[in-house]
């Protein structure tokens, strides 16, 4: 079954003071495996590979995620997934490597505020001051994994599998009430 599912819809999910989660509209989402040279496929994608665990790259609203040494993570607008599809299959023969659309397995939260980061503490185990604005990192969040964005100091985007998101949501709106009950 390829066809995406969504608990959520796009939009505002719970808006406190210190921090507002909300569900991303759904994209277009690719995992890349390769080795070798690889400004092949990022000729094909139209952009550079970040060659750097936790780096990004990307043009326009096309995103680009470097998770392990020879794996990215590829955002862009659902209607480029064909196009990225074909002209990946074009420089299959002379560079091999593996794309999967991922597109309906995940969906992405978006937690951004002035206490963003604390929030994001209530269930990541890394530092979160450790990812610079621009960067990202696979990790875990109350057990699941995910894939953290770090969009800006106070914005971040939480790509998760539609499976652990109930769960994820639940903690993420507890976190936001506890947070704005507390004085300041």
């Amino acid at each position: 079954m390829t066809a995406a599912h969504f608990s959520f819809t796009a939009g505002t999910l719970v808006d406190s003071a210190p921090a507002r989660v909300s569900m991303a509209a759904p994209c277009g989402r690719l995992s890349l495996r390769a080795r070798g040279d690889l400004a092949p496929l990022g000729a094909a994608l139209g952009t550079d590979l970040p060659g750097r665990i936790g780096r990004r790259a990307g043009s326009g609203d096309t995103g680009i995620l470097c998770l392990g040494p020879d794996e990215w993570a590829i955002r862009l607008p659902e209607a480029r997934l064909a196009e990225v599809e074909v002209a990946f299959a074009g420089v299959y023969a002379s560079h091999p490597h593996s794309l999967v659309d991922v597109s309906g397995a995940e969906v992405t939260f978006v937690v951004e505020g002035p206490r963003a980061a604390e929030l994001l503490t209530l269930g990541c185990p890394r530092d979160i001051d450790t990812i610079a604005p621009g960067e990202g990192r696979r990790t875990v969040f109350d057990g699941a994994t995910v894939i953290l964005w770090r969009d800006a100091a106070t914005r971040f985007r939480l790509d998760v599998r539609h499976s652990f998101a109930p769960h994820l949501f639940a903690l993420l709106d507890t976190g936001c009430r506890e947070l704005a009950a507390e004085p300041r």
